[in-house]
């Protein structure tokens, strides 16, 4: 499983990336991406776009969300 780390990044730079990353996933592939905030407006994407997701806050703040292509 690739790992997207978006920390650091200014809204919308990671959503932005995670969706460009996004586009070449085969289905049934996972992608982690880690984020600095929960990403609320990229679930909404996410669930139109057909991807399951499981997001883990970590202990130092950020979150761990981990994209399945369904």
């Amino acid at each position: 499983m690739e790992v997207l780390d978006n920390r650091g990044l200014q809204p919308p730079q990671p959503m932005m990336r995670t969706l460009k990353k996004l586009e070449s996933l085969e289905k049934g592939a996972k992608l982690a991406i880690i984020n600095d905030r929960r990403p609320m407006f990229l679930y909404e994407e996410l669930e139109e776009l057909g991807f399951e997701h499981v997001t883990t806050a970590n202990e130092d703040g950020s979150y761990q969300i981990i994209i399945t292509k369904r």
